[in-house]
């Protein structure tokens, strides 16, 4: 692009940087009985072989810009006057939505003479979407010492280029699935270098995408079509001594997912998502987790369910415990009986024994664990799943 007035003795180029695209080029076919096929050969007789296939095309325009991805421009004052010009600078501003960048500013130079340019290339790394204005200012002095310049603007857009999504499955009040599914939403394939979540300070993190011998489960393909969507999961858990902010605010925030992706000739694109948010479990004064069971059994044969309770409230708890059977597999021991008290925040195990007495999938309910001070009573349903064999 091409700037200046005829008042100004110098010219401004603005050329952005940007490798070629790819673009597919098909053949002209036609039958002998076709009414153009005589002078159509004739013409295509006098012309070199021209394979078909797969061409590099320059851009002809600013065109768009992808999210994630760097702009470089090239801008070049030419002195096309005649005679020499003094004190001459250059600045340039990408105005977003947001916010003005400066990305140069140069110091005067002292003469510019007569076809010679100053030339500055700049670059940014894209981190809003919508349009975008690239403001040049050109400063230069007067033969009679008048300070005079004068601006151009090159606006171009700026685009999203995947689609994310993401959904949380709670597991346990400190334990997290995230299922990430990323789309390609621009029109050509892409090389999928990484995609990571970087957890909060409160996670950890562990990524489900890879199969056996640390294989991805997308196979050796690295390569995303235009419109094709990829699933990611991640196992996150509080770390041990955070477990008691699970019911706080603070656990809500699990961390960014940082994409990395090259194009078909190798331009790098980077996208950071905005902190990612779960829903926080609702709080209960009593937690029960499960540290130890089978997942499968014996059919008529005794086991034992390992499970941890927590006291989450402020105050120290006096707690009895109820067996209600309501499943085919039974409680068996004593109902009702008292725990040494608990303390606030602190934790004790049970070891409780039962036994299946049907075949197939069943599931462990019916404990009840009573506030003895307060009269109220925690029902623990679907406790556990175990296969019954019955034989």
């Amino acid at each position: 692009m091409e700037s200046s007035g005829r008042e100004h003795p110098l010219v401004l180029r603005v050329m952005r940087l940007t490798k070629p695209s790819i673009v597919s080029s098909f053949p002209i076919l036609f039958e002998d009985h076709d009414l153009t096929s005589k002078p159509l050969g004739y013409c295509l007789e006098d012309l070199p072989s021209f394979g078909t296939g797969e061409l590099l095309v320059l851009p002809q325009s600013f065109g768009n810009i992808f999210l994630g991805e760097t702009f470089v421009s090239y801008l070049s004052v030419n002195n096309e006057s005649g005679n020499d010009v003094e004190t001459v600078s250059l600045k340039a501003d990408l105005q977003t939505g947001s916010q003005r960048i400066t990305l140069t500013n140069t110091a005067p130079l002292t003469v510019l003479q007569h076809n010679n340019s100053l030339d500055e290339v700049v670059s940014h790394e894209v981190k809003e979407v919508g349009p975008h204005i690239l403001v040049c200012v050109v400063s230069y002095k007067r033969p009679d010492g008048d300070i005079k310049s004068f601006r151009k603007f090159f606006k171009f857009q700026v685009l999203k280029p995947l689609e994310v999504k993401t959904k949380f499955y709670n597991i346990k009040c400190d334990e997290v699935y995230l299922e990430t599914q990323i789309q390609n939403i621009m029109q050509s394939p892409i090389c999928m270098e990484k995609v990571n979540l970087d957890p909060s300070p409160l996670y950890t993190v562990k990524a489900l995408n890879t199969v056996s011998d640390n294989q991805s489960v997308f196979g050796s393909q690295s390569y995303m079509k235009p419109s094709e969507v990829w699933q990611y999961l991640y196992w996150l858990k509080l770390k041990p001594e955070n477990k008691m902010q699970a019911f706080t605010d603070a656990a809500s925030a699990i961390g960014k997912l940082d994409i990395v992706w090259k194009s078909s000739l190798g331009e790098k694109g980077r996208l950071q998502t905005s902190q990612l948010q779960r829903a926080v479990m609702n709080q209960r004064d009593i937690r029960l987790e499960v540290e130890s069971a089978p997942n499968t059994h014996q059919i008529n044969e005794s086991f034992y369910l390992k499970c941890k309770i927590t006291n989450y409230s402020e105050r120290a708890k006096q707690l009895m415990v109820h067996y209600e059977n309501q499943t085919d597999i039974l409680w068996q021991g004593v109902s009702g009986y008292k725990l040494d008290p608990l303390r606030s925040k602190d934790s004790l195990q049970l070891n409780m024994s039962l036994i299946p007495i049907s075949p197939g999938l069943q599931t462990i309910s019916g404990l009840r664990i009573v506030d003895t001070e307060l009269s109220r009573t925690y029902e623990y349903d679907d406790i556990h799943q175990i296969l019954v064999l019955s034989c």
